[in-house]
C-alpha cells in the first residue's frame, strides 16, 4: 500500500485514496471478498447498513487479523447509517448494532447515507455522530449524496461541514457544481460508481479504449487514474482478485493533459443511480 496515495481530510485524518466498495455483494460472500482485498493490499473498506453485509465485512476483518491491534490501525473502515434509522437516539442504537456486526471497536468514518430532504433529520443525526466521535468510536464524520443546499443546511444547523461527501461521480456524470462547492469548503470528494457500473468503459465512442491502448492498461484503469489525478477518493467494487489487483494498480502511469481533457469532455446530463432529492435507502 506504500504506492497508494492518501488524502488529507479537514479533520486531520488521512484516508487511502483507493478503497474496496462492497455494494451488492451478498453477506455470505463478503468475507472472502474482503479477505482477498486485504491480502492484495487494500487498506480501505467501504460498507453500509443498507448493503446488508456488515456482518460479512466483520468476518473478513476478523479472519484476516484486521479487527484489532496494529493491523486495525492500518485500515480505514467506513460504514453508513440506514436512512430509516436517522434521528439522535435511533442513530446511536444503530451504531451499536453495526459496530457489533463489524467486530471491531471503532470505525474510521460514519456517514449519513442520503440527505432525505423530504424528511430531514441530518441535524439530529449529526449530534449523535458528534457524540460517537467524542467517545472515540468514530474518527471522521461524512455524508453521502449531499448537494450544496444540503451541505449548507447541515452547516447552518450544526456549525460543521463533513470531512467527506461520497457521491456518484464518473466521466459521464461529473457533478461539477457539487465538487466545486466541496473544494471551496474543504470537503473531500469520494466517488462511488466511479465507472458508472461499467457503462463508462465504452464512453465517448471509444475514447477510453483508445487512451488505454496508448498506455498498455485497461479502460478501467484509465478511468480510475482520471479520478486519482482529480484528487478524488475512489471505492471501485470487484469480487474478483485479479480485478481487485488491477483497480489498485494505478500509480505506474499518468494521463497526458490532452487525454485528461478528453475524459473531462465526456460529462453528460444523466446519472446512473438515484436522485438525492427523492431517494431514501431505507
Amino acid at each position: 500500500m506504500d504506492s497508494v496515495a492518501s488524502i488529507a481530510l479537514s479533520d486531520g485524518m488521512n484516508i487511502p485514496q483507493i478503497g474496496l466498495g462492497v455494494l451488492r455483494v451478498p453477506d455470505g460472500e463478503t468475507a472472502s471478498v474482503v479477505e482477498s482485498a486485504l491480502r492484495i493490499g487494500y487498506r480501505h473498506i467501504d460498507t453500509a447498513a443498507g448493503y446488508g453485509n456488515e456482518g460479512g465485512v466483520g468476518e473478513g476483518l476478523e479472519h484476516s487479523g484486521f479487527s484489532e491491534g496494529e493491523r486495525r490501525g492500518s485500515l480505514w473502515l467506513t460504514t453508513k447509517l440506514r436512512d430509516s434509522e436517522q434521528g439522535f437516539d435511533k442513530a446511536l442504537r444503530a451504531f451499536d448494532r453495526q459496530l457489533s456486526l463489524l467486530r471491531t471497536d471503532y470505525v474510521d468514518m460514519y456517514m449519513i447515507h442520503w440527505p432525505t430532504p423530504f424528511d430531514w433529520r441530518s441535524d439530529e443525526v449529526w449530534r449523535a455522530f458528534v457524540r460517537l466521535r467524542g467517545e472515540g468510536r468514530v474518527r471522521s464524520l461524512g455524508v453521502c449524496n449531499f448537494l450544496p443546499e444540503h451541505l449548507e443546511r447541515l452547516h447552518r444547523q450544526t456549525g460543521e461541514y463533513p470531512s467527506v461527501n461520497q457521491i456518484e461521480l464518473h466521466p459521464t456524470w461529473q457533478q461539477r457544481e457539487v465538487t466545486s462547492y466541496c473544494a471551496a469548503h474543504h470537503i473531500a470528494v469520494e466517488a462511488y460508481s466511479p465507472m458508472a457500473r461499467g457503462a463508462d468503459l465504452q464512453a465517448g465512442d471509444g475514447t477510453i479504449e483508445r487512451i488505454a491502448r496508448r498506455h498498455g492498461v485497461s479502460p478501467a484503469q484509465v478511468i480510475l487514474r482520471w479520478h486519482i489525478e482529480n484528487g478524488t477518493i475512489i471505492i471501485p467494487k470487484s469480487v474478483h482478485p485479479d480485478r481487485q489487483r488491477e483497480n489498485l494498480d494505478l500509480f505506474g502511469f499518468s494521463l497526458e493533459a490532452g487525454e485528461h481533457a478528453e475524459i473531462d469532455a465526456l460529462d453528460g446530463p444523466d446519472r446512473a443511480g438515484h436522485d438525492p432529492m427523492t431517494f431514501s435507502y431505507a
